[in-house]
């Protein structure tokens, strides 16, 4: 049966095309942000996709205005649990002496292509910067890139952001100004090595 958009908001059809839309918007950002996070492609995938299902078998008869928060909540969550588990594997390595490999994939924002025409030397100087910046974010502990990431990237503001890191709006502001702190020095660090 086709949706009709004169149904009510009770509708659970209506429900199901909100909910997918809502999925479709954030995928590429949790994606990204797990990539960040996490480092590898694979395993960003799998923390969004769990993220997901997780996110509607919980959350989906919440109201739609909570759905932001609460989506990136369970997507902190699932990145946290990563880091432990990848901390527990790491311990063994070490002991066990296993030398892996690390997949040396590209990485997804190096591939989207520059909207903007500019000279060489600007381009090379942005992509430097670029580079900076995204080592920079990746040293950042966990806790100070969630905050900027939540609150810059995704433009959650503090409330929201303290709702999907399940901690204290005053926490929130701590971390993002480490955090801020931390991106400034390194950015200014690096004008000054030109």
């Amino acid at each position: 049966m086709p949706h009709n958009s004169k149904c009510c908001s009770e509708c659970p059809l209506h429900d199901q095309f909100t909910l997918n839309d809502f999925l479709v918007g954030v995928e590429r950002k949790a994606f990204r942000m797990a990539v960040m996070a996490i480092g590898n492609h694979d395993d960003a995938l799998d923390i969004v996709q769990d993220s997901m299902l997780v996110f509607v078998s919980r959350y989906n008869k919440r109201p739609i205005n909570e759905w932001t928060p609460l989506f990136y909540r369970v997507l902190q969550s699932r990145i946290t649990d990563s880091h432990r588990r990848a901390l527990v594997r790491n311990r063994f390595r070490v002991w066990f002496n296993w030398n892996g490999s690390e997949d040396s994939r590209e990485d997804p924002l190096e591939q989207l292509p520059d909207s903007a025409s500019a000279q060489p030397d600007n381009i090379i100087e942005c992509s430097q910067t670029t580079a900076v910046l995204k080592r920079a974010l990746k040293d950042l502990p966990l806790r100070q890139q969630q905050a900027f990431l939540l609150r810059y990237w995704e433009g959650l503001d503090t409330r929201e952001t303290a709702i999907a890191m399940s901690c204290s709006q005053g926490s929130v502001k701590t971390h993002l100004s480490r955090a801020i702190h931390a991106l400034r020095g390194c950015l200014e660090g690096n004008k000054h090595e030109r």
